[in-house]
């Protein structure tokens, strides 16, 4: 269906993301960082609050523009909102009697965190991500019928291509009849939230251990995050957590899998492979992860192809994890930055990806002079 249809329609989600990837341009292209950025990165101590800043005078940032993004985050329902520059905190700002030890969800946020958590469990050598995924799950995790079951793999179920229909609210998705056959794995893209939600059973039958212990012992505490996951009945595991625990997690991704010398997901080749393109149907998604500056995207709850960057105001290098009611985590390599946003939907939409990140990334980018 043209993009220009879903102006027919009223101003909807649908089009206010449409509209968005048609019309933004513009976006600056950036060059990651060749040598590396261990050595230059600060990572706050654990078991502690102490995090250490960085005044904006000395990065050359626009004060004035920076203070005028106060009143937009608040008026965006925003609870939480920090800004790391080499891991040090260059912004941070709470609304609403919010915070630093407020604990908010994550929403599909933690699908990041969960990937890379799969990361960590095939490095030690419990699962393959080329296996079946009912050799953990069992036969019958799904309605669909046994040999089409029997081709859906881990990675199908990472890089959302297992070909379940999507179509089934999360909140009505009871298991398994929620999960039936629309299409063979790896021949269609649909963000499908009830497929994703059976890692965490993946893992847990893999290790031996709870998702939430596995999690713990593996990326919780060597890094210093708090809170927990907390499954909500027939949907998804939801993490919840203080807004630096979520920038934690972003500065572990920038470093890509070290919480500084300490390797946390050692597996190189799979976080490369969770922060590029994972499948030739959306070019923009990874491993449970979403990637910017690629030549097309595809949105939740569409089977168009967009022919646009996910997020055109974005650097190009910035990939993210998001949630709903914009649950954010942006990581940009080439700035050194992460950028984190917690809070209630920022517009009429609920879904992960939303016209505020594009309008966002508008107004960071000009205060950053990126």
């Amino acid at each position: 269906m043209p993009i220009l249809q879903y102006m027919k329609i009223k101003l909807t989600f649908v089009s206010l993301v449409a509209l968005m990837v048609f019309y933004s341009c513009n976006k600056k292209t950036v060059t990651a960082n060749p040598a590396g950025i261990a050595d230059t990165l600060y990572f706050p101590p654990q078991n502690t609050t102490a995090w250490e800043t960085v005044p904006v005078a000395n990065l050359g940032w626009d004060a004035q523009a920076l203070n005028g993004l106060v009143p937009y985050l608040k008026s965006k329902n925003t609870k939480a909102f920090i800004i790391l520059k080499n891991g040090k905190i260059a912004f941070e700002q709470y609304f609403d009697n919010f915070t630093t030890d407020s604990i908010w969800y994550w929403a599909s946020a933690g699908k990041t965190m969960t990937a890379f958590l799969v990361g960590i469990a095939q490095q030690e050598g419990l699962l393959n991500i080329n296996d079946v995924s009912s050799k953990y799950l069992g036969t019958g995790w799904t309605s669909a019928p046994p040999d089409k079951e029997n081709k859906i793999t881990i990675r199908h179920q990472l890089t959302m291509t297992t070909g379940l229909d999507d179509g089934v609210p999360d909140n009505d998705c009871t298991l398994p009849s929620c999960l039936i056959y629309k299409a063979d794995a790896g021949t269609r893209w649909a963000y499908h939230t009830g497929a994703y939600t059976l890692l965490d059973q993946v893992i847990a039958n893999a290790s031996g251990m709870s998702f939430n212990n596995y999690f713990q012992q593996k990326i919780r505490n060597p890094i210093g995050m708090t809170g927990t996951w907390i499954k909500i009945p027939n949907s998804n595991n939801v993490y919840y957590s203080n807004a630096r625990s979520m920038a934690r997690f972003g500065l572990l991704l920038l470093n890509k899998g070290k919480w500084g010398t300490l390797p946390i997901l050692s597996d190189s080749i799979y976080f490369q492979q969770q922060v590029n393109t994972s499948q030739n149907l959306n070019l923009s998604y990874g491993y449970l992860t979403w990637l910017n500056g690629k030549s097309s995207c595809m949105i939740p709850k569409l089977q168009t192809v967009f022919q646009q960057a996910l997020i055109p105001n974005a650097p190009a290098d910035m990939y993210a994890a998001l949630g709903k009611n914009d649950q954010k985590i942006y990581v940009v390599p080439s700035q050194k930055l992460v950028v984190i946003r917690m809070g209630n939907a920022a517009d009429s939409s609920q879904l992960s990806v939303t016209n505020f990140d594009n309008e966002l990334w508008g107004k960071v980018k000009g205060i950053m002079h990126l």
